[in-house]
């Protein structure tokens, strides 16, 4: 399991083990049904189309109903895809919970911002602005933004007044302090983007993936190595029943 979607329900505090105040997010992640799972030989890549939330037919096109009704699945609201190395574990309708995370993972996090509509330069880009006294008339604009023979146009890119919030954001490297599978939650340390039942997408880190899988190979030659000793006790008493038998 790669990444999973959820909700954003809030933020609250608990101690470590040292007694230490920790700010934590609470974060409702699925359960995702697999929608569709895409490999190598029929996509060109290995992935996992997820679902998340339910969705009424009235709200949806036609060709997203058609779309799960071809694979005899309930209708959701949110659809997202993952790529893995490996997706041979999986089959269309599985269902994914917060299992497969545990405390200690290193995740990113992605959502969109808070929205905070039409804003000037000195909330927006964090400008001084102008004196604050009363003689002054430049107090919160954002100043000169070119000359008038040259270049005679406003630079791209140039800092001004506008849309602010309201879009992508990614936050890495965020540790996951617990997990709660009989609520299907897990706290993450700190902040995310993304308001109160927000959508948010949450993806274990590539250098957890590999360790784990470096457990698993582990684990695996372990068995395999104790495997032949098991047979070898096996075998040895027949061998001196048979010695008896022949005396």
């Amino acid at each position: 399991m790669l990444g999973l979607i959820g909700k954003k329900k809030g933020m609250t505090q608990i101690f470590d083990q040292n007694g230490d105040y920790v700010p934590v997010t609470v974060v409702e992640l699925g359960p995702c049904v697999v929608v569709q799972k895409k490999t190598v030989d029929s996509d060109g890549y290995n992935a996992l189309q997820l679902g998340y939330a339910s969705k009424r037919a009235s709200r949806m096109t036609k060709a997203m109903r058609g779309h799960f009704e071809k694979k005899s699945l309930p209708l959701f609201a949110h659809l997202k895809e993952f790529r893995m190395d490996d997706v041979t574990a999986f089959n269309q309708g599985d269902e994914l919970c917060v299992s497969g995370f545990k405390a200690g993972d290193m995740v990113a996090v992605s959502g969109f911002s808070k929205g905070r509509g039409f804003q000037g330069v000195m909330k927006r880009h964090g400008k001084h602005g102008g004196p604050a006294a009363h003689g002054s008339d430049f107090h919160r604009r954002p100043g000169s933004i070119g000359m008038r023979t040259w270049p005679g146009r406003v630079f791209k890119n140039t800092r001004l007044p506008g849309h602010m919030g309201d879009t992508a954001v990614t936050i890495k490297n965020l540790q996951v302090a617990a997990v709660m599978p009989e609520e299907n939650a897990i706290l993450i340390r700190g902040a995310i983007p993304g308001c109160r039942e927000g959508l948010v997408e949450v993806v274990l880190s590539k250098g957890c993936i590999s360790e784990r899988a470096e457990l698993k190979k582990t684990a695996d030659n372990s068995s395999a190595d104790v495997a032949p000793i098991a047979e070898s006790k096996a075998d040895a008493p027949v061998a001196e029943t048979a010695t008896e038998e022949q005396k």
